[in-house]
């Protein structure tokens, strides 16, 4: 009796400890959450490295986490410099009334009066959306200028939480195998699931992200190209913009090149409006199509639905580490699953 006593107060304090631990680590998640994105998906490069270097475990992480900053995070940072400048010069043209969006629906409702006539007919009121429009615009330019200065004013914490994920992605890269193992020893799940769900979690991690931001930045690249041939505005903003968007499988960076065509249409540059609308149906749209299924789908071993879902399901409960937290806790969902039905339910194989 009293030894259960005992067990039962450990375990209690145990949770109650763990739960302290990582509300302790709360600020830190998402440093944390992308080194081990980093190391799982690096962790190909870092075995190559062990090999060449003779099993230098701390030789092999550092080359590697060198290469991750060099491929990955210098490119970023010099992207994200351009954007905020380009941001920049949109918001003050907007303030400087360069820029009016009210003008530009104007220009669409007098090219194309079927859509303000088929919105009246639905109860949409064409007058109050232009206000609304412009209001938004000013909202939006007053935010993005918010945004700018908070981002010059966060600097130091952003660069102390991308040391924070370097430093931790060396560890993890230098000591990812012993880490796994030790936490199977100490899960009470049974060494082949936790194997398994390990297992999982390294395939859709490396699957989601690496497939999510290549198709990102192919989309983004695209875009921003086309929008720079035809002599767009702020293209590298609106291609930053396109890459985003199109973490949202299926519709993502038509919302920015749909709404792009429709305008130029409207003001009568038909020839560039029917390039960019081309151009967007037939190119950025079909590398969506063609490549998220290759590069995600197949290799996280998910449904194409299930993968638009899960997507959108973390965007929107999680941010942006949705896009790989939401697939990720689907095809857990689905391993567990599959793993109840073959050890309680007898079966033997699974439809995933």
């Amino acid at each position: 009796m009293r030894q259960k006593l005992e067990n039962r107060s450990f375990l209690l304090l145990l949770l109650l400890v763990s739960i302290a631990f990582g509300l302790l680590l709360k600020p830190f998640w998402g440093a944390i959450f992308w080194a081990a994105a980093v190391a799982v998906i690096f962790y190909p490069l870092q075995n190559f490295f062990l090999r060449k270097f003779g099993n230098r475990r701390n030789l092999a992480a550092l080359t590697t986490l060198l290469c991750c900053v060099l491929i990955v995070v210098m490119p970023v940072i010099l992207i994200v410099q351009q954007v905020v400048s380009e941001a920049i010069g949109l918001y003050q043209a907007i303030q400087q009334g360069e820029i009016t969006p009210g003008a530009y629906l104007d220009q669409i409702r007098a090219a194309f009066p079927v859509i303000p006539e088929f919105l009246d007919r639905i109860g949409v009121d064409t007058d109050n959306m232009r206000e609304r429009l412009s209001n938004f615009a000013v909202t939006a330019s007053r935010f993005l200028a918010q945004e700018t200065l908070t981002v010059g004013q966060n600097t130091v914490g952003f660069v102390l939480s991308l040391c924070l994920m370097l430093y931790l992605s060396f560890f993890l890269l230098r000591d990812g195998h012993s880490l796994v193992e030790l936490m199977v020893k100490a899960l009470p799940l049974g060494d082949e699931r936790e194997h398994r769900l390990f297992d999982k979690f390294a395939e859709v991690t490396r699957a989601t992200v690496k497939g999510n931001i290549l198709v990102a930045i192919v989309q983004g690249a695209l875009g921003g190209i086309i929008f720079w041939i035809l002599g767009l505005p702020a293209a590298l903003l609106w291609g930053v913009l396109m890459a985003v968007l199109s973490l949202i499988p299926a519709v993502g960076a038509a919302l920015v090149w749909g709404p792009a065509a429709i305008y130029l249409f409207a003001v009568g540059s038909w020839i560039p409006g029917t390039v960019l609308l081309l151009f967007g149906v037939l190119v950025i749209g079909l590398a969506d199509n063609i490549l998220r299924p290759i590069l995600v789908g197949r290799d996280t071993k998910l449904p194409d639905y299930l993968v638009l879902f899960s997507t959108l399901g973390g965007i929107a409960l999680m941010g942006i580490n949705g896009f790989v937290l939401g697939p990720l806790v689907a095809a857990l969902f689905l391993t567990f699953w599959d793993i109840f039905m073959i050890e309680f339910n007898d079966e033997q194989s699974s439809p995933y």
